[in-house]
């Protein structure tokens, strides 16, 4: 499995030759309460980086998400729009909400690395 990068807003992307797997982190998710409603990206969207793509709503609140690098939406996460719970209960795995592809490779040198998130998260907390 290829190495997590996170943003500031809490996204993560996962990069497995030039698709990229976006999702909410742990304590997005943890902030956000129990999910209840994911509005998702449509296949053959243009996004750039830090674009909102997507939209997270729980029973507290509803929250943009944003691309974390540009690329084209290659696919959303169906099992989100019947199980958007899936987001709690694993939201780096099973919960993830959509991929992109023609990823720039070097973008992600940008993003935080899973210990520069968690001091991140220490300045946030």
């Amino acid at each position: 499995m290829s190495e997590l990068r996170f943003t500031k807003d809490h996204e993560w992307v996962r990069l497995e030759g030039d698709v990229a797997t976006v999702g909410i982190t742990d304590h997005a998710q943890n902030a956000l309460g129990d999910v209840v409603f994911v509005d998702l990206p449509e296949a053959g969207r243009e996004v750039t980086a830090g674009e909102a793509i997507a939209v997270v709503e729980s029973v507290k609140a509803a929250s943009d998400v944003y691309a974390p690098v540009a690329g084209r939406v290659l696919e959303s996460n169906a099992a989100l729009g019947e199980n958007p719970g899936l987001i709690n209960s694993s939201p780096t795995d099973e919960g993830w909400f959509f991929r992109l592809e023609g990823v720039d490779a070097a973008a992600l040198g940008a993003l935080m690395d899973e210990a520069a998130y968690a001091a991140f998260l220490e300045t946030v907390a």
